[in-house]
């Protein structure tokens, strides 16, 4: 008979061993980037700007090569690629002490960023082959609440190691995380293979190789303007990391130790309300319902931050922090409704090239909303919050066309096959 600790478990062993593979991977990973404008800048003697044109410059090579990445995944199998990133990232970090200035960082970033890609698509294309229909979206949230875990943990230990002001711990810390990630990988490596690693053979990719043309990710046009929307809805992360902690610096009153608050605040929902929020979003039609109610969070904190221009006090702090808390949902639903889409409208055969093509809408909002969204609140106030509530309503309602056109195309697509 299960127990009440049973109800806040993911529901299956396979969802659990993922989910302690999600905690192992972020910590790694937050103990570094917690530390690493620091790292960047005083150990590798790097400016601001030339952090940034490195990221820039890694982002947009890693946008490129998506597609490729994902049908990467498909011909070796998804667990063997996200295996091999795993080992990749982790030897990866270990360079990190010995990068000499700005050209090397910026060609291990592009390499970092390249592998991960792949990873990112192989895990993915993992869980969506590896877990029924009924368990998939469920699952992954289980698995996303358990990256924040991961994340906050390491954030934990590179704050530690940033207190501590020496220059012989903070070179160590990719070092720990690369043995962190080692650790990962050899779990990853672990796991039952999923259907489609077992599948991965010269007759089958002679039959996929056929219908190529046909059943391309780029193809389906649909599928990709879902995702475009889709990375709309997602720029929610700019308005939680970027243009509202500017707005409270900036255009209140509120003390600047808030900041600090709102991503607590932020971390606890993201852990305690991410299965809830993924509840029952199993068919395009309930993601296309998470996708409405992630834009209304989003569009509801656009109109309660804009007032505090004008509130003084308490009234700032409380109206700045349900901002925040409103965004939080629709960072919850943009998620559940995103894993929907993906579970059901990626071709089973080509889930990896469908995960790499889901990025672009991603990677897209992050290079366009953080200069936008930025001047529209910052420079107009208002008229500024109104239009990007206005963005975000556009997306959403573009979506249902979009949905139905993804799976039309998906079946036009199968017809030959099963002919």
């Amino acid at each position: 008979m299960p127990s009440r600790l049973d109800r806040f478990l993911p529901p299956t062993q396979l969802a659990r061993r993922l989910s302690v593979q999600s905690v192992l991977f972020a910590t790694g990973e937050g103990a570094f980037l917690t530390g690493s404008a620091v790292f960047f800048t005083q150990i590798v003697g790097l400016s601001a700007a030339q952090v940034g044109i490195g990221l820039t410059a890694a982002g947009a090579v890693s946008f490129c090569f998506a597609i490729p990445l994902g049908k990467l995944s498909d011909r070796v199998g998804p667990k063997r690629t996200w295996a091999l990133s795993a080992f990749g990232t982790a030897g990866l970090y270990l360079l990190w002490p010995f990068i000499g200035g700005f050209a090397t960082f910026v060609v291990l970033m592009v390499l970092l960023e390249l592998v991960q890609s792949a990873g990112w698509s192989g895990r993915g294309a993992y869980t969506i082959d590896a877990f029924p229909h009924d368990e998939r979206v469920r699952s992954m949230a289980f698995m996303r609440a358990a990256l924040n875990i991961g994340f906050t943990l390491g954030a934990g230990i590179g704050g530690l190691a940033l207190a501590f002001d020496s220059e012989a711990m903070l070179r160590a810390v990719p070092w720990l995380t690369a043995a962190v990630l080692v650790a990962n990988a050899v779990l990853i490596v672990r796991l039952p293979d999923a259907q489609h690693d077992k599948s991965v053979a010269a007759p089958v990719e002679k039959a996929v190789a056929t219908k190529d043309k046909r059943g391309s990710a780029l193809r389906n046009r649909g599928f990709v303007g879902l995702m475009t929307c889709d990375g709309v809805l997602g720029t929610n992360q700019v308005l939680l990391n970027v243009v509202i902690p500017l707005w409270l610096v900036q255009e209140t009153d509120a003390p600047h130790v808030l900041l600090a608050w709102l991503f607590g605040t932020n971390t606890v929902l993201a852990v305690l309300l991410q299965v809830p929020a993924a509840r029952g979003v199993e068919s395009v039609a309930t993601s296309l319902r998470a996708s409405r109610i992630s834009a209304a969070f989003f569009v509801g904190s656009c109109l309660i931050v804009l007032v505090t221009h004008d509130t003084i006090g308490w009234v700032t702090i409380a109206l700045v922090w349900l901002g925040h808390v409103t965004v939080t949902g629709a960072e919850l639903f943009q998620s559940a409704g995103h894993w929907g889409f993906l579970s059901e409208l990626s071709d089973p055969d080509r889930r990896g090239e469908y995960q790499g093509a889901s990025q672009l809408g991603g990677a897209l909002g992050s290079v366009w909303a953080p200069a936008l969204f930025t001047f529209l609140a910052m420079e107009w106030g208002t008229t500024g919050w109104l239009l990007i509530g206005g963005i975000i309503a556009v997306a959403v309602l573009a979506m249902p066309a979009f949905a139905r056109a993804a799976e039309r195309y998906l079946v036009r697509a199968r017809q030959p096959a099963t002919a």
